[in-house]
């Protein structure tokens, strides 16, 4: 099973955009699946449902700086992570959640909409999880 695949998976049984790229590579991190999805929490829907930078691209970057980019310039890192953000835009148009569901019908505030076939229906996430995926995947085996 692919990375990507792997995320979707996770993002399908409830984690939220960034813990479920994050989750598929677990056994790159290191680090166990409470942990993960407890660093990467706040990051989903766009930090905290703030809609700004997409959690999928957030845990994306997280993953590839922690398993590519650990004895790496700032310089060399953010080359890396720019590029992966570029590949990430170049297919999907932004890297901004609220601009990624533009369109789609979103209870304002805070509280996390419930998981139900309506809302994974009408939404992108899952798609845009494993694409962040597969971008981290082929940073990290580069």
């Amino acid at each position: 099973m692919t990375k990507a695949e792997i995320a979707k998976n996770y993002f399908l049984e409830g984690y939220n955009c960034s813990q479920a790229v994050a989750l598929a590579f677990m056994d790159e991190l290191n680090l166990s699946k409470d942990d993960i999805a407890a660093l990467t929490i706040g990051l989903g829907g766009g930090l905290a449902r703030l809609r700004l930078t997409c959690g999928a691209v957030s845990a994306m970057a997280i993953v590839i700086s922690y398993v590519k980019c650990k004895n790496l310039s700032k310089l060399d890192a953010y080359t890396i992570i720019q590029k992966a953000c570029k590949e990430f835009t170049d297919e999907v148009g932004t890297l901004i959640c609220g601009e990624l569901l533009e369109g789609v019908p979103v209870k304002p505030g805070i509280a996390p909409e419930e998981r139900t076939p309506e809302y994974y229906k009408k939404r992108p996430c899952a798609e845009l999880v494993a694409l962040a995926a597969s971008i981290a995947e082929k940073y990290i085996n580069d």
